[in-house]
């Protein structure tokens, strides 16, 4: 099965060339160069509901799944200052863009676990704008996204490996950089 929205045709076209590589790290690297090219140079003109701001939370909404290819592509939309928790992406590739406005991306290494108890350390983060893009492979595929726009809301292209139906986010257990982790597991839906 493959959903579709009709006025990305030309980005779907470079996914679609793109998965067909068939090796992960060609994958992630012709996209996220895609990405970078593509969105400066052509744009990505959305459906108005696709810049739709929830007020509690960001918003999952899927642009394109290829059933075939086993990909999905899906915009997010990030009202002033929402964020995600510390996540992983259940062992799914992922390459990420910023289509509109400003995001603020912080890497994490997991360190160890034990009975469900995370250490990490944080690898650096990244002041991302529009036609930026990066890529995730696991197992480096920690991280934390925060819309970095105190007066407007921002949109960001995920493409991944699958279709990711859950995550893992780790909920701190106190305070400072080298605090400790509880692993929980979380469902992912789509929002309308």
């Amino acid at each position: 099965m493959k959903t579709r929205v009709a006025m990305v045709e030309p980005l779907i076209e470079r996914l679609c060339d793109a998965v067909r590589l068939g090796e992960v790290n060609a994958i992630a690297e012709q996209i996220k160069s895609d990405l970078e090219s593509f969105i400066p140079a052509e744009g990505l003109i959305l459906p108005e509901r696709f810049h739709r701001v929830k007020p509690d939370s960001y918003a999952r909404r899927l642009l394109y799944r290829d059933d075939d290819l086993g990909f999905t592509a899906l915009v997010m939309t990030w009202g002033p200052g929402q964020r995600t928790a510390l996540h992983d992406h259940a062992g799914i590739w992922c390459v990420e863009g910023v289509l509109e406005g400003e995001m603020e991306v912080i890497r994490y290494e997991l360190m160890d676990e034990k009975d469900g108890v995370c250490r990490f350390e944080p690898r650096g983060s990244v002041h991302a704008s529009a036609g930026t893009a990066g890529a995730l492979i696991p197992p480096y595929e920690h991280h934390v996204l925060a819309s970095s726009l105190p007066d407007r809301s921002s949109l960001t292209l995920h493409v991944y490996g699958g279709e990711m139906t859950h995550c893992d986010v780790f909920e701190p257990l106190g305070q400072g950089e080298d605090s400790l982790f509880r692993r929980c597991s979380r469902e992912l839906v789509y929002d309308e």
